[in-house]
Parts: structure tokens; C-alpha cells; sequence
């Protein structure tokens, strides 16, 4: 029961755990301190254990037993506040007297009036929260956060030498004083120390997290994964506590909280009481309720009756679940063996039906009618389907060239003849058979206990056959006329072994996919082709170039044959012109006489004249001896120039 001080104030110094706060606030305080410090020791270590080692199984299993420590070190700080408010109502603080009220200077700016306020704000947000619940809310978001840093499922294996043996011993020492710690606080008298119940709860997680971690240490090996799996899962425990504690912080903010009443402690942990035997969870619950909201739920009669009928109720429910294992469902495309005390009785069709319950009656499904295709030889590791799309490229399953190796070709030795010599060759080949199990009931019979294995019993069945059949084929047959009625006779040969073995198996049909030389012999006869054709080639090439030659050579001497003739025409065409030009000449000389020589000499000369710069004048210019005078000088003066003037003799021009 909470004390309030406004009410109470006389009477607590007469309650033991008021008496005992002191003690208990010092003993909390060192616990706390050691415990947080191996918690802090233990996040440095797996710091450096992440900078060179990040898939160590040392990394999960330092932070998951820090985180746990840290859990208990939130609860007992929790604790602390607690008995600090108790032993501070015992022994009040001495409280200094303000000094006498001076006239305080206003801040001289804004921004001294803003840190004013700031601060003023923040103190006022403290007091109203509480310091306890902000280190609470701290310490549990801390302990998640760090436990989600590492969370990591897929951790390799591997040994730990010696030093998984030197942490194992220290985490079960420290475990062993956790332990008698916790026996300590169980032991404590509530009224003596009414916080001691919760902080045992929350040493046990400590305490599991310690012991899971060194047998996760001392087992742990190259070929054993569940260590490193089990060191990831420990950080359960202490996030869901975590979790709970960083809640009950957070609700706790809309609680009212007054000064002078006794604070609780807020680090309780529902998920931490669980940590007992046998367990009590509706217990628990009940307290929760009574202690929180006061709800009393052994005054309510509803749940007395339920809780004295629970246990009838229980065995009805099982029984009649039990019986209800007698009703069988048989899909459509099944059928089930009815074993009555493991004897078959029945063969069930589709639909429903009853019969014994589990274990006095049990029923086998097997198939009905369900078609299967199933290929005589698989790799080792195949890998999955994949659906691929329509629009796509083909996938590498779709690839039936003979230079590509299938994984479902199986080898086979077939006779071979050269000449007079006997031999023998290797092919591939692809075969598959399609098959499914008896639609009779004494098929599913066979095919249900007399095979453990339907399709290795039909892959082995047809390999045999086909080792048998192929030793006496030559590889001509298999190409040619053989292989029509191949599939067929290897199909009755197949179904005929499998009715002596009495397996319940029917042969639909027998697809023979391909039968072609191994990969590297069609390798090696695909480089002899690619050589015969690049010789091929080589030879078209020289060709090609010769004939190339041989019609630029044609072409140059067709161009030089072409020009003489037509240098022949032009000169022939010249000489003609000239002899009908000196014809005409002639004929004008001998009708016309002189006049047809001054004509041509004038002709001439003014052809040749075209071009001058002539003067011509007449001798008979002056009508006397004296012919006229002409200057023919190009040079002027500049500012009056005189006309040239030209000194001539009759008859001659300058």
C-alpha cells in the first residue's frame, strides 16, 4: 500500500522498508554500478569482435548477455529511485534558505530571455515526466536497439577453440553469483523490501541469457548450427522485457504524479514473473489486474466456475477432438488404405469417411489417376523449376543441340562394325516414361507397401532394360529403322518387370527425346566441319580475288584500246579538216587572185591585232613633207598636265 505523506506523514518512520532504504539504496547502487559496467565491458568487447570478425558467433552472444545485464541494471536503478525517496522522507535534505530577494537585472537580450525560458521549460518537462521513467525508457530503447543490430539467423558454424571454453566458465560464474543474488532478493520480506520480488523476476533473465549462452559456447562446432542459431534467439527474452519495461515507461507519462506520494516501481515485467515453476500466468494476470486497476477477479463467480470447470472442459474438448480423428477426407484425385490396428482393410474413394480414431485407425493416401513423367537419369543436385516467360528467351532446358550435355542423358555402349573389326561406340540418349499407379485397388495396394521408392524403382528398372537392349543395337539401327519401335519395346520391356515385382505401376508411354554421340564427341566432329568449311571459304576467297584481277586487267586494257582508237579518229578528223580547208583555199586563189591574198592577209593580221593597243594614220595626213608629231609618254603632271604630243614621219606609225 502506497504511503501518502499529506495523510501519513506521521507513520513511516515506523514501516521497515522506510527503515531499510537506506541500506537498500546503497546496496542497489554498487549492484547497478558492477552490473553496468560488465554490460558496458561486454558491448566494447563484441564492438571489437564486429570490426574483425562480423560473422563470429561471439558478436549475438556478447550483446544479448549485455542487453539481459542491462535489463536488470534498468530495474535496479528503477528500484533505486524508489528507497532514495524513502530514505530522503526519513532523513529529510537540510534545505538552504533562499538568499534574501536581490532585484534581478532583466537579461539584457533575446537571446538571454530565449535560454531562460529554454531552461525553465525543460526543468518544468522533467519534474512533470520524472527522471526515473526517461532512464527507464532509455535503457529499454537501448537494450532493443542493440539487440536488433545483430539479429542475424544465418550465421555460419564454426569452432571456438579455447576461448569459447574461458567464456563459457566466466559466464556460468557470473550466472552463479546472479543466482545467489537472486535467491537473496526472493528471500527479502515484502514488507521489509516490497521491490525485491520484481528484481529477482528480472535476475533470472540475466541468469538464462548466462546459461544459454555458455552452452551455446561449449557445443558449439564446424558442423553444429543450432549454437549459433540459439545465441541469436537469447536476445528474445530480454527485447520482450525490454519492450514491456520501455511501455509501462511510456503509459506511465499520462499518470498523474504528485510529490508527496510513494512511487511504485516501474520496472515490473509480466514476461520476467512468467520466468517461475510451475508456471502461473492467469495468476499473475490476477494480481496485475488487482494491483493496477483493483479489479478482484476472485469476488466475480463467472470466473470460479470456469476456473473449477476448466480442467472438465479441457477433457471433453480432447476427447472429443480425439474421436474426430476417425473422419477422413479423401481428395479427388487420391485414395486412401484404411489400416484398422495397422492391418489394410479398405481402399476409400474420394469424399468422406470414418473410421477408428488415431492411432487404433489411420488412413494411407495414395494417388488416383495423377500422371507422371519421370526421366532415366537426373544430376545429382538438380535444381528447382522456374517458370519462365512467355515472351522470353528459350531456357537452357530447351537446348537440343548435340554440343550441349543434358543432365537428363544417361550414357550407353552400343556394338559398332568397321570393315571386318568388331568395337564398340558410346551415345547419349534421353528417355523418358510416363506413368502412374494402378487405378485398381490392388495396384495402390502394391504400390503403397510393396515399393518404398516408385520412381527409383522405375529409373533403376529402366536403366537395366535399357543396358540390356542396347548392347545389341549398332548406332545405324538407333538413327534409323530401330528407332521407331524403340520406344515401345522398351516400354512392354519395362512394364513387364515391374508386374513381376508386383508394383502397382502402369507404363502410359515411352518418349525417346534424343539419342546423339557424347557432348565432346560432337564437339570434336563439329571442329572438323568448322575446318572443311573455313577451308571452303579460303579457296571461294582466293577465287573471288583472281577473278577480281583478272577483270581489272581486262578493264585497263579495254580503257588503253579505247583511247588509241579514238586519239586515231581525232588525228584522221584533223587531217581531213586541213585538206578540205587547203582544197577551198585554192580553188578561191585560183578564181579570185590577189583580192582572196589581201583578204587573207588582213584576216590574219587582224586576228592577230585583236588584242593591241594600235594607232594607225594615214601618210597622207599634212599634205606635205612634214609628217605630224606624236607623244606617246604615259607620264602626266600633277596639277596642270600638258597634253602629250607625238612626233611621226609619213608613212610611220608609233
Amino acid at each position: 500500500m502506497q504511503v501518502d505523506l499529506d495523510e501519513d506523514g506521521t507513520q513511516v518512520t515506523g514501516l521497515p522498508r522506510f527503515q531499510q532504504a537506506a541500506v537498500q539504496s546503497r546496496r542497489l547502487r554498487r549492484w547497478a554500478i558492477g552490473l553496468g559496467g560488465l554490460a558496458g565491458a561486454g558491448w566494447v568487447l563484441a564492438f571489437f569482435v564486429g570490426l574483425f570478425s562480423p560473422q563470429s558467433l561471439w558478436l549475438p552472444l556478447l550483446v544479448n548477455q549485455s542487453a539481459a545485464l542491462l535489463v536488470l541494471v534498468a530495474g535496479l536503478q528503477s528500484a533505486w529511485w524508489v528507497t532514495q525517496w524513502r530514505a530522503q522522507v526519513i532523513n529529510p535534505a537540510v534545505v538552504l534558505a533562499p538568499l534574501a530577494e536581490e532585484e534581478q537585472s532583466e537579461p539584457q537580450g533575446w537571446y538571454e530571455w530565449l535560454l531562460e525560458r529554454l531552461s525553465q521549460g525543460s526543468l518544468h518537462l522533467l519534474n512533470q515526466i520524472g527522471a526515473a521513467t526517461l532512464w527507464l525508457a532509455g535503457w529499454a530503447l537501448l537494450v532493443v536497439l542493440s539487440i536488433d543490430s545483430v539479429w542475424n539467423l544465418a550465421l555460419p558454424a564454426a569452432a571456438m577453440g579455447l576461448s569459447a571454453t574461458v567464456g563459457a566458465a566466466l559466464a556460468l560464474m557470473l550466472a552463479f553469483g546472479l543466482l545467489v543474488l537472486e535467491r537473496q532478493l526472493a528471500q527479502e520480506h515484502p514488507a521489509q523490501w516490497p521491490e525485491a520480488g520484481a528484481l529477482a523476476q528480472l535476475t533470472r533473465v540475466a541468469i538464462i541469457s548466462l546459461v544459454l549462452g555458455a552452452l551455446c559456447l561449449l557445443f558449439a562446432g564446424e558442423n553444429a548450427v543450432w549454437p549459433a542459431r540459439v545465441a541469436v534467439l537469447i536476445g528474445i527474452l530480454p527485447g520482450l522485457v525490454a519492450i514491456e519495461l520501455l511501455s509501462r515507461a511510456v503509459l506511465s507519462i499520462f499518470s498523474p504524479r504528485r510529490e508527496r506520494l510513494e512511487p511504485t516501481l516501474l520496472a515490473r515485467s509480466f514476461v520476467a514473473d512468467m520466468l517461475r515453476w510451475p508456471p502461473q500466468p492467469l495468476l499473475a494476470l490476477q494480481h496485475e489486474l488487482h494491483n493496477r486497476f483493483g479489479i478482484d477477479l476472485r469476488q466475480i463467480w463467472a470466473f470460479s466456475y470456469m476456473r473449477r470447470a476448466f480442467l472438465p472442459v479441457l477433457a471433453l474438448v480432447a476427447a472429443v477432438g480425439w474421436l474426430l480423428t476417425g473422419i477422413h477426407e479423401i481428395p479427388l484425385q487420391g485414395r486412401g488404405i484404411y489400416e484398422r490396428f495397422g492391418k489394410p482393410v479398405q481402399v476409400f474413394g474420394p469424399g468422406l469417411h470414418t473410421g477408428l480414431p488415431w492411432p487404433l485407425g489411420r488412413v494411407l493416401i495414395v494417388e488416383n489417376g495423377v500422371v507422371h513423367e519421370l526421366a532415366t537419369s537426373v544430376g545429382e543436385n538438380p535444381a528447382p523449376l522456374q517458370a519462365d516467360p512467355a515472351e522470353g528467351p528459350a531456357p537452357i532446358t530447351a537446348n537440343r543441340l548435340w554440343d550441349a550435355s543434358h543432365v537428363n542423358d544417361k550414357s550407353q555402349v552400343i556394338a559398332s562394325s568397321r570393315g571386318e573389326q568388331q568395337s564398340f561406340q558410346i551415345v547419349n540418349m534421353d528417355v523418358r516414361f510416363v506413368y502412374r499407379i494402378g487405378l485398381t485397388d490392388q495396384a495402390a495396394l502394391a504400390a503403397t507397401y510393396n515399393s518404398a521408392d516408385v520412381p527409383t524403382l522405375i529409373r533403376s528398372t529402366a536403366s537395366r532394360i535399357l543396358v540390356h537392349d542396347f548392347a545389341s543395337r549398332t548406332l545405324d539401327g538407333l538413327l534409323g529403322q530401330d528407332r521407331v519401335g524403340l520406344g515401345e519395346e522398351i516400354g512392354r520391356a519395362v512394364q513387364s518387370d515391374l508386374q513381376k515385382l508386383d508394383s502397382g505401376v502402369e507404363i502410359l508411354a515411352t518418349v525417346v527425346e534424343a539419342i546423339h554421340p557424347p557432348a565432346g564427341a560432337a564437339n570434336a566432329y563439329h571442329s572438323v566441319q568448322a575446318a572443311q568449311i573455313g577451308a571452303q571459304a579460303l579457296i571461294s576467297r582466293e577465287r573471288g580475288a583472281a577473278a577480281e584481277a583478272s577483270n581489272q586487267a581486262q578493264l585497263q586494257a579495254s580503257l588503253a584500246r579505247d583511247q588509241a582508237s579514238a586519239n586515231a579518229r581525232e588525228t584522221r578528223a584533223t587531217a581531213q579538216a586541213a585538206d578540205l580547208r587547203f582544197s577551198a583555199e585554192h580553188k578561191a586563189f585560183v578564181s579570185a587572185g590577189q583580192a582572196f591574198v589581201l583578204e587573207q592577209y588582213l584576216g590574219q593580221l587582224s586576228q592577230g591585232l585583236s588584242k593591241a593597243k594600235l594607232l594607225i594614220l594615214d601618210h597622207r595626213l599634212g599634205g606635205s613633207n612634214n609628217a605630224p608629231t606624236i607623244d606617246l609618254r604615259t607620264f602626266t603632271l600633277p596639277a596642270d598636265p600638258t597634253p602629250a604630243r607625238t612626233t611621226a614621219q609619213p608613212g610611220v606609225a608609233h
